[in-house]
């Protein structure tokens, strides 16, 4: 029944999504964009506050629209979505660490999915009562953009699903000395 609603939720999303598929050219370009922001910064942990104004300017459209917007990319469309690759998945919008790749799974609703993030302050949870459902929404700790929504219908060991539009993320690959480290998750 859970993945049912979850498809089901997919169909009215993908009805109300105003996004085309880019290409992988300007999906790079988008990306390289929003890395030259002057709030982007991996390393930074004071919290963002800037005014929409601000974010429209130093944002990729496609970005803008998703983090600012509360918008929703076209399932199955993200680069992300089939992704294998060890690393670590970053907000575009501000470089703030959200998951691990460890944490990804392939949940078959046509966007990335994660079962926990990369720490407790790396995500704001938000009811969200929009379209006629009970939803909690996903934002980044650090700026605020929006991300997606968390659901019950995850893997153990949390049995959550963070459904994250591919858009907002942005990826670093682990170097060979990372890959072999676990690491304890949710520090």
């Amino acid at each position: 029944m859970m993945r049912y609603c979850a498809l089901l939720l997919c169909l009215v999303v993908f009805q109300q999504c105003s996004f085309s598929q880019s290409s992988p050219n300007k999906e790079k370009k988008s990306m390289d964009s929003a890395r030259n922001n002057p709030v982007y910064d991996r390393n930074a942990t004071e919290k963002l506050n800037l005014s929409e104004e601000e974010w429209k300017k130093i944002l990729p459209q496609e970005v803008y629209q998703i983090a600012r917007q509360k918008g929703t990319e076209r399932p199955w469309t993200s680069k992300f979505e089939d992704s294998k690759e060890v690393g670590t998945y970053y907000c575009a919008a501000c470089g703030n660490a959200l998951f691990k790749s460890d944490t990804k799974f392939d949940s078959g609703c046509g966007w990335p999915s994660f079962y926990q993030p990369i720490s407790k302050t790396s995500i704001i949870y938000t009811p969200d009562n929009s379209h006629g459902m009970q939803r909690t929404e996903v934002t980044c700790g650090r700026c605020k953009s929006h991300l997606g929504h968390v659901f019950e219908d995850g893997p153990p060991p949390t049995g959550l699903r963070y459904c994250i539009n591919g858009v907002i993320l942005d990826f670093e690959k682990a170097k060979d000395a990372e890959k072999t480290y676990k690491g304890n998750k949710g520090e």
